[in-house]
């Protein structure tokens, strides 16, 4: 089946992001998408942290939300709906949300952003933290074509977020990632967390110059379970199709079973601690 991961640079007005994506949403269904994943912060990328406020939502119900689930009834596709500020009980943070969306329009899946980001290099001064919520659970969803294990951004540098998550065919990374920290590592831990887990990995991200001078890296990729990128973009807005092949999937895990042998680990490592 093919999946596909939009790539935006999106801005501070919301129904300007909003167009962009549902365009972006279209163009890939039109190619044959059947699940499309959005970035991180699609529906802004504002001048101040505290900007995330104005369009915040309560969970079930909003212009943002509604256009999603519409979007996911219009081509029957899944959609993961990158992330949203989510109201919650303190008015002065919100949570870092991924919401993923059946054919149906259903949400079948929450997840909030668990790892906060910072970033300090003299120049710029980062923190997550001061407006937003960590979110608490890990969070998978069951689908038609596989297992699906839900992270935001940041979470791509805790592989141990991953490896609670159980066996899984598909991982999903909307992203924001800063342009040092990409340079750095964006594509390597991609692949690591595909390889180590045995399984696609579709990164959704911001790539280019935003309003507010904010620069994000991009590069937005399908990784298959062998660490091998199926494709890519490296700048601007545009829409990352490739397939995720499940006879691909089942191949990797029956000529290398790392997944299994993990497991053969751990449970002697258990039963040597209870016999001690």
């Amino acid at each position: 089946m093919k999946i596909a991961a939009l790539q935006m640079v999106s801005g501070p007005e919301l129904a300007q992001n909003l167009a962009t994506a549902a365009r972006l949403i279209d163009e890939a269904a039109a190619d044959g998408a059947q699940l499309v994943s959005l970035p991180e912060y699609f529906v802004q990328m504002g001048w101040h942290e505290t900007d995330k406020f104005r369009i915040a939502e309560d969970f079930g119900h909003g212009p943002i939300q509604d256009m999603l689930a519409a979007k996911a009834r219009q081509h029957a596709i899944w959609l993961a709906g990158g992330s949203m500020p989510v109201k919650t009980d303190d008015a002065a943070k919100v949570t870092n949300t991924a919401l993923l969306f059946n054919p149906q329009g259903e949400v079948v899946a929450r997840y909030d952003k668990m790892h906060l980001f910072s970033f300090q290099d003299g120049v710029r001064s980062l923190d997550e933290g001061r407006t937003m919520v960590a979110g608490r659970a890990c969070v998978t969803a069951d689908t038609s074509f596989g297992r699906v294990g839900m992270s935001i951004c940041y979470d791509l540098r805790f592989p141990e977020l991953y490896r609670s998550m159980g066996e899984i065919d598909l991982i999903l990374v909307p992203s924001a990632f800063t342009v040092p920290t990409g340079k750095a590592h964006w594509q390597v831990l991609l692949r690591a967390r595909a390889i180590e887990n045995q399984c696609y990995v579709l990164a959704a991200a911001q790539g280019g110059v935003h309003a507010s001078g904010r620069q994000t890296y991009g590069h937005s990729m399908l990784v298959d379970p062998w660490g091998e990128v199926v494709s890519s973009l490296a700048e601007g807005e545009g829409v990352v199709i490739g397939e995720m092949d499940l006879q691909r999937l089942d191949s990797v895990r029956h000529d290398l079973q790392a997944l299994r042998h993990r497991r053969m680990a751990i449970a002697t490592s258990i039963q040597g601690e209870d016999v001690d």
